[in-house]
Protein backbone atom coordinates (compact mmCIF):
# COMPACT_ATOMS: atom_id res chain seq x y z
CA UNK A 1 0.00 0.00 0.00
CA UNK A 2 1.60 3.65 -0.62
CA UNK A 3 0.62 5.64 1.68
CA UNK A 4 1.38 8.75 -0.75
CA UNK A 5 -1.04 7.63 -3.09
CA UNK A 6 -3.60 10.31 -4.19
CA UNK A 7 -5.32 8.80 -6.42
CA UNK A 8 -9.46 9.68 -6.47
CA UNK A 9 -8.42 11.80 -4.34
CA UNK A 10 -9.78 15.60 -4.87
CA UNK A 11 -7.84 18.87 -3.68
CA UNK A 12 -8.13 22.12 -3.42
CA UNK A 13 -5.05 25.15 -3.85
CA UNK A 14 -5.49 28.48 -3.41
CA UNK A 15 -3.19 31.06 -4.36
CA UNK A 16 -2.04 27.90 -7.00
CA UNK A 17 -1.75 30.42 -10.20
CA UNK A 18 1.72 31.11 -8.90
CA UNK A 19 4.91 30.06 -6.88
CA UNK A 20 4.43 27.52 -3.31
CA UNK A 21 0.53 27.14 -4.20
CA UNK A 22 1.68 26.39 -7.60
CA UNK A 23 4.27 24.06 -6.48
CA UNK A 24 1.57 22.06 -4.28
CA UNK A 25 -0.89 22.13 -6.87
CA UNK A 26 1.93 20.53 -9.55
CA UNK A 27 3.10 17.77 -6.71
CA UNK A 28 -0.49 16.42 -5.77
CA UNK A 29 -1.20 16.41 -9.33
CA UNK A 30 1.91 14.31 -9.51
CA UNK A 31 0.99 12.21 -6.74
CA UNK A 32 -2.53 11.28 -8.48
CA UNK A 33 -4.94 13.94 -6.86
CA UNK A 34 -7.66 15.96 -9.12
CA UNK A 35 -6.68 19.16 -8.52
CA UNK A 36 -8.35 22.68 -8.48
CA UNK A 37 -6.46 26.26 -8.59
CA UNK A 38 -8.68 28.96 -6.95
CA UNK A 39 -7.49 32.39 -7.38
CA UNK A 40 -8.78 35.93 -8.16
CA UNK A 41 -6.77 36.34 -11.41
CA UNK A 42 -9.12 34.09 -14.14
CA UNK A 43 -6.72 34.50 -16.72
CA UNK A 44 -3.22 34.08 -14.59
CA UNK A 45 -5.29 30.66 -12.95
CA UNK A 46 -6.19 29.44 -16.26
CA UNK A 47 -2.81 30.03 -18.11
CA UNK A 48 -1.41 28.20 -14.75
CA UNK A 49 -4.10 25.16 -14.86
CA UNK A 50 -2.38 24.79 -18.49
CA UNK A 51 0.64 24.87 -17.76
CA UNK A 52 0.06 22.09 -14.92
CA UNK A 53 -1.94 19.72 -17.17
CA UNK A 54 0.43 19.77 -19.86
CA UNK A 55 3.48 19.25 -17.20
CA UNK A 56 1.62 16.72 -15.46
CA UNK A 57 -0.29 14.78 -17.54
CA UNK A 58 -3.59 15.69 -15.44
CA UNK A 59 -6.41 17.95 -15.80
CA UNK A 60 -6.11 21.29 -13.61
CA UNK A 61 -9.03 22.93 -12.83
CA UNK A 62 -9.50 26.94 -12.54
CA UNK A 63 -11.78 28.47 -10.60
CA UNK A 64 -11.91 32.17 -10.13
CA UNK A 65 -12.96 33.52 -6.48
CA UNK A 66 -11.71 35.59 -3.67
CA UNK A 67 -11.07 33.71 -0.69
CA UNK A 68 -11.98 37.16 1.29
CA UNK A 69 -15.44 36.88 0.02
CA UNK A 70 -17.92 34.75 1.44
CA UNK A 71 -20.20 33.85 -1.07
CA UNK A 72 -17.26 33.77 -3.60
CA UNK A 73 -16.15 31.47 -1.02
CA UNK A 74 -19.20 29.76 -0.62
CA UNK A 75 -20.23 29.48 -4.81
CA UNK A 76 -16.46 28.05 -5.32
CA UNK A 77 -16.61 25.19 -3.01
CA UNK A 78 -19.97 24.32 -4.21
CA UNK A 79 -18.91 24.08 -7.75
CA UNK A 80 -16.37 21.83 -7.22
CA UNK A 81 -18.33 19.47 -5.02
CA UNK A 82 -21.06 19.32 -7.46
CA UNK A 83 -18.41 18.36 -10.28
CA UNK A 84 -16.31 15.71 -8.51
CA UNK A 85 -18.85 14.45 -6.13
CA UNK A 86 -15.96 15.25 -3.18
CA UNK A 87 -13.87 17.41 -2.04
CA UNK A 88 -10.56 15.72 0.21
CA UNK A 89 -7.63 18.51 0.68
CA UNK A 90 -7.62 21.74 0.71
CA UNK A 91 -4.51 23.61 0.72
CA UNK A 92 -4.99 27.39 2.04
CA UNK A 93 -1.91 29.35 0.54
CA UNK A 94 -3.68 32.56 -0.53
CA UNK A 95 -2.13 35.39 0.74
CA UNK A 96 -1.02 39.13 0.55
CA UNK A 97 1.12 41.60 2.54
CA UNK A 98 1.76 45.04 2.53
CA UNK A 99 5.13 46.69 3.51
CA UNK A 100 5.66 49.54 5.51
CA UNK A 101 5.82 50.02 9.60
CA UNK A 102 3.22 49.65 11.62
CA UNK A 103 2.34 53.37 12.61
CA UNK A 104 1.85 54.17 8.85
CA UNK A 105 -0.34 51.52 7.88
CA UNK A 106 -4.03 52.23 7.31
CA UNK A 107 -7.27 50.46 9.14
CA UNK A 108 -7.76 49.56 5.18
CA UNK A 109 -4.23 48.47 4.56
CA UNK A 110 -4.71 46.30 8.10
CA UNK A 111 -7.83 44.84 7.44
CA UNK A 112 -7.38 43.94 3.68
CA UNK A 113 -4.10 41.80 4.61
CA UNK A 114 -6.14 39.98 7.62
CA UNK A 115 -9.29 39.77 5.26
CA UNK A 116 -7.30 37.31 2.53
CA UNK A 117 -4.69 35.75 4.91
CA UNK A 118 -6.86 34.75 8.16
CA UNK A 119 -10.52 35.14 7.30
CA UNK A 120 -9.86 33.64 3.79
CA UNK A 121 -8.16 30.79 5.85
CA UNK A 122 -11.42 30.54 8.22
CA UNK A 123 -14.24 30.79 5.35
CA UNK A 124 -12.25 28.07 3.11
CA UNK A 125 -12.46 25.70 5.97
CA UNK A 126 -15.92 26.36 7.04
CA UNK A 127 -16.69 26.13 3.48
CA UNK A 128 -15.16 22.60 2.70
CA UNK A 129 -15.88 20.66 6.14
CA UNK A 130 -19.75 19.32 5.00
CA UNK A 131 -18.21 18.19 2.24
CA UNK A 132 -15.17 16.27 4.08
CA UNK A 133 -17.26 15.13 6.18
CA UNK A 134 -19.61 13.44 4.27
CA UNK A 135 -16.62 11.22 2.30
CA UNK A 136 -15.41 10.41 6.31
CA UNK A 137 -13.05 12.72 6.94
CA UNK A 138 -10.20 14.67 5.14
CA UNK A 139 -7.18 16.89 4.82
CA UNK A 140 -7.06 20.46 5.36
CA UNK A 141 -3.21 22.44 5.42
CA UNK A 142 -3.14 25.96 6.13
CA UNK A 143 0.00 27.62 5.16
CA UNK A 144 1.93 29.95 7.46
CA UNK A 145 5.09 31.65 7.26
CA UNK A 146 8.18 32.49 9.27
CA UNK A 147 6.11 35.42 10.41
CA UNK A 148 4.00 32.73 12.35
CA UNK A 149 7.14 32.73 14.73
CA UNK A 150 8.79 35.78 14.58
CA UNK A 151 8.03 39.18 14.14
CA UNK A 152 8.09 41.37 11.36
CA UNK A 153 8.94 45.09 11.93
CA UNK A 154 8.07 45.77 7.82
CA UNK A 155 4.80 44.14 7.69
CA UNK A 156 3.02 43.44 11.05
CA UNK A 157 -0.73 42.28 9.61
CA UNK A 158 1.08 40.15 7.60
CA UNK A 159 2.91 38.46 10.84
CA UNK A 160 -0.52 39.23 13.07
CA UNK A 161 -2.37 36.96 10.70
CA UNK A 162 0.02 34.12 10.19
CA UNK A 163 0.39 33.98 13.70
CA UNK A 164 -3.57 33.41 14.09
CA UNK A 165 -3.48 30.92 11.41
CA UNK A 166 -1.61 28.19 13.54
CA UNK A 167 -4.11 28.96 16.58
CA UNK A 168 -6.44 28.50 14.07
CA UNK A 169 -4.90 25.37 13.00
CA UNK A 170 -4.80 23.81 16.27
CA UNK A 171 -8.54 25.15 17.17
CA UNK A 172 -9.55 23.22 13.78
CA UNK A 173 -7.61 20.09 14.79
CA UNK A 174 -9.37 19.79 17.66
CA UNK A 175 -12.96 20.74 16.86
CA UNK A 176 -12.88 18.48 13.57
CA UNK A 177 -10.63 15.24 14.74
CA UNK A 178 -13.70 13.50 15.33
CA UNK A 179 -14.88 14.06 12.17
CA UNK A 180 -11.57 11.78 10.69
CA UNK A 181 -10.39 15.74 9.12
CA UNK A 182 -6.68 16.55 9.96
CA UNK A 183 -5.55 20.04 10.06
CA UNK A 184 -2.22 21.15 10.11
CA UNK A 185 -0.07 24.02 8.92
CA UNK A 186 3.21 24.72 6.98
CA UNK A 187 5.69 27.11 7.80
CA UNK A 188 7.81 28.14 4.93
CA UNK A 189 10.93 29.69 4.99
CA UNK A 190 12.51 32.07 2.46
CA UNK A 191 11.08 30.70 -0.77
CA UNK A 192 11.67 32.37 -4.22
CA UNK A 193 8.23 33.93 -5.40
CA UNK A 194 6.98 36.80 -6.87
CA UNK A 195 6.03 38.07 -3.35
CA UNK A 196 9.63 37.47 -2.03
CA UNK A 197 10.70 38.84 -5.50
CA UNK A 198 9.27 42.53 -4.38
CA UNK A 199 10.70 42.20 -0.80
CA UNK A 200 13.83 41.48 -2.32
CA UNK A 201 13.71 44.29 -4.73
CA UNK A 202 12.69 46.47 -1.83
CA UNK A 203 15.19 45.88 0.98
CA UNK A 204 18.63 46.40 0.09
CA UNK A 205 20.91 43.20 1.23
CA UNK A 206 18.24 41.25 1.88
CA UNK A 207 18.89 38.05 -0.43
CA UNK A 208 22.01 37.93 1.21
CA UNK A 209 21.19 38.10 4.72
CA UNK A 210 18.83 36.05 4.48
CA UNK A 211 20.99 33.16 2.82
CA UNK A 212 23.52 33.84 5.17
CA UNK A 213 21.82 32.28 8.14
CA UNK A 214 19.93 29.05 6.28
CA UNK A 215 21.80 26.50 7.09
CA UNK A 216 21.27 24.50 3.69
CA UNK A 217 22.93 28.04 2.14
CA UNK A 218 19.95 28.97 -0.57
CA UNK A 219 16.72 29.87 -0.68
CA UNK A 220 14.03 27.96 -1.12
CA UNK A 221 12.16 27.06 -4.40
CA UNK A 222 8.87 25.97 -4.54
CA UNK A 223 9.47 22.33 -5.36
CA UNK A 224 10.86 22.24 -1.79
CA UNK A 225 7.45 22.15 -0.66
CA UNK A 226 6.16 19.20 -2.24
CA UNK A 227 7.66 16.49 -0.24
CA UNK A 228 5.96 17.77 3.01
CA UNK A 229 2.77 18.82 1.28
CA UNK A 230 2.18 15.39 -0.04
CA UNK A 231 2.69 13.83 3.73
CA UNK A 232 -0.01 16.36 5.14
CA UNK A 233 -2.52 15.67 2.67
CA UNK A 234 -1.74 11.69 2.44
CA UNK A 235 -2.96 8.64 4.81
CA UNK A 236 0.75 9.01 5.57
CA UNK A 237 -0.53 11.54 7.87
CA UNK A 238 -3.43 10.08 9.04
CA UNK A 239 -1.97 10.61 13.14
CA UNK A 240 -0.86 13.78 12.48
CA UNK A 241 -2.67 17.12 13.16
CA UNK A 242 -2.61 20.39 15.12
CA UNK A 243 0.83 21.09 13.91
CA UNK A 244 2.61 23.86 12.20
CA UNK A 245 5.88 22.21 9.99
CA UNK A 246 8.79 24.75 9.61
CA UNK A 247 10.00 23.68 5.70
CA UNK A 248 12.88 26.45 6.41
CA UNK A 249 16.42 25.03 5.74
CA UNK A 250 17.09 25.20 9.38
CA UNK A 251 16.26 28.83 9.04
CA UNK A 252 13.89 28.70 12.39
CA UNK A 253 16.37 26.61 14.22
CA UNK A 254 19.48 29.21 14.15
CA UNK A 255 19.78 31.12 17.03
Amino acid sequence: MNLFDLTDKVAIVTGGGSGIGMGIAHGLADAGASVVIVGRDRAKLIAAADRLSNETGRAVTAIAGDVADEAQVNSAVAAIAERFGRIDILFNNAGVTIRKPPQDFSLDEWRQVIDVNLNGVFLMCKAVYPAMKRVGGGKIINIGSMASIFGASYASPYAASKGAVVQLTKSLALAWAADKIQVNAILPGWFETEMTDRARAEVSGLSDRVAARIPTGRWAKPADMVGTAIWLASRASDYVTGVAVPVDGGYSSMM
